[in-house]
């Protein structure tokens, strides 16, 4: 019983997150140290083995379990010491640390925060190189050295981590700033039902107008959510009920059943990972994802609004189990330069993440359902839309120049520098260039 119960719980280590993309692995591992991650990659290279990092959490396309067959699996899972520094602030943050534990630690060290994302079951080594929260990092390269990167040391890694961190190196350890945690925090979550997603169309518009104001208060968040009975709009604002009502976003965002008032950060923080779950539990099963990323110029025309709302209606969907989430970005993400990291989408105002669930098994219809609606939104655009690599879209044509665009040639080289043979693969990573860097 005792090896039919470890036999079970190495099988649990290979298990996929999306069940439609299969993938095998030559090993999972789980090590403890930065020495232990360094021995599993020199060994990997020496056998000419791909490499991937699986920070804890999950990924669209199973890219932590190397998003191809016969890949290295290094699970960072039993990584995920953390330490405070309470003159600096600085929070040191293990690589296999999940965000719900994040949350929690940051609250028990000194009632902390960072701005993130809302899933509680993401893993911080996908989801910490995107933010601009990073200040240094512990990392393992290609050739198992250990070394910091930071602004000041190894800048040019630096720089390629923080938003295409799984083609460089595997990062053992965060160092991140963090702030005291906001002191008042209202949450609504409006719900509206619609005969036909036709009748979406003004409501849509009047959300997309109100997030694409450029003096749009920044400590306000939202989310739309297009569903198969309506949809559901989600408003963070940062302050007190006074100051949101000052705002002047009441008035301008659309309403529906208020479901959800609240004003404790924590508290906020449990109904966001709800919402989530609402959306894509950490349930493993079959799903297909499509994403697209817009700048202000790029938004949805009201044409375009009513071609989709016509589109949802119209089309056979292959489940009911389907949402089209649409995020507020920009803000203060937008102040950082273009090039002062890899994260190449600092000119966007909102994404667009549309999934299809399988109800068992996940159907042709379902991905035609999603790829069509891409087409539907991309057809009336001026030109091709992109989106970033935490929201995977395994059918993006050029996947490289959509995530990277105009950062993708330096990344190149800084790959070609630390990583020539490509040991940290997936089939959408960076690729070495043609030139080494100089």
């Amino acid at each position: 019983m005792r090896l039919l119960g470890f036999a079970q719980e190495k099988i649990s280590w290979v298990n996929r997150y999306n069940l439609d993309l299969p993938v095998t692995p030559i090993a999972v591992t789980r090590p403890q140290t930065a020495q232990d991650v360094s021995g599993f990659v020199k060994c990997a290279a020496a056998n000419s083995v791909k490499v991937q990092p699986r920070s804890g959490g999950h990924s669209y396309a199973n890219y932590g379990l190397g998003g191809e067959d016969g890949a290295l699996v290094i699970d960072l899972l039993k990584m995920q010491d953390f330490s405070m520094d309470t003159k600096t602030w600085q929070a040191t943050i293990g690589g296999g640390t999940r965000l719900s534990d994040v949350t929690k630690k940051l609250h028990d060290n000194g009632k902390r925060a960072i701005s993130h994302g809302t899933c509680p079951g993401v893993g911080i080594g996908g989801h910490a190189t995107i933010v601009n929260h990073v200040v240094e990092v512990e990392v393992v390269t290609a050739d198992g050295s250990i070394k910091r990167a930071s602004e000041a040391e190894n800048s040019d890694l630096f720089f390629a981590l923080k938003g295409a961190g799984a083609g460089f190196g595997i990062i053992t350890e965060f160092v991140m700033k963090t702030h005291p945690e906001p002191g008042n925090v209202i949450q609504y979550s409006f719900s509206l039902s619609f005969g036909k997603h036709a009748d979406m169309v003004p409501v849509f518009k009047q959300w997309q107008d109100l997030i694409s104001d450029p003096k749009l208060d920044r400590r306000f968040g939202t989310e739309f959510v297009a569903h198969e009975l309506g949809a559901i709009i989600t408003a963070t604002f940062y302050g007190t009920e006074d100051e949101w009502n000052a705002s002047g976003i009441p008035e301008r965002i659309p309403k529906g059943k208020l479901s959800v008032v609240i004003d404790d950060w924590l508290a906020v923080l449990a109904q966001q990972a709800e919402d989530a779950a609402l959306y894509l539990s950490e349930i493993h099963t079959a799903f297909t994802v499509r994403s697209l990323a817009f700048t202000a110029e790029e938004t949805l025309s009201e044409d375009t609004i009513t071609k989709v709302m016509k589109y949802l209606d119209d089309t056979n969907h292959g489940t009911l189990l389907w949402f089209l989430i649409f995020d507020a970005t920009g803000g203060a993400i937008s102040d950082i330069p273009m090039n002062a990291t890899a994260y190449s989408h600092r000119d966007k105002i909102m994404f667009c993440q549309g999934y299809g669930i399988g109800i068992p098994v996940l159907t042709q219809k379902t991905k035609d359902f999603l790829g069509g609606l891409v087409d539907t939104i991309q057809d009336s655009a001026t030109q091709q839309l992109t989106t970033y690599p935490g929201y995977v879209d395994p059918s993006l044509v050029d996947p490289q120049q959509s995530y990277w665009g105009p950062n993708l040639q330096r990344l190149e080289s800084i790959k070609t520098t630390y990583d020539p043979n490509d040991i940290f693969h997936n089939p959408q990573s960076v690729r070495p260039g043609t030139q080494k860097k100089l």
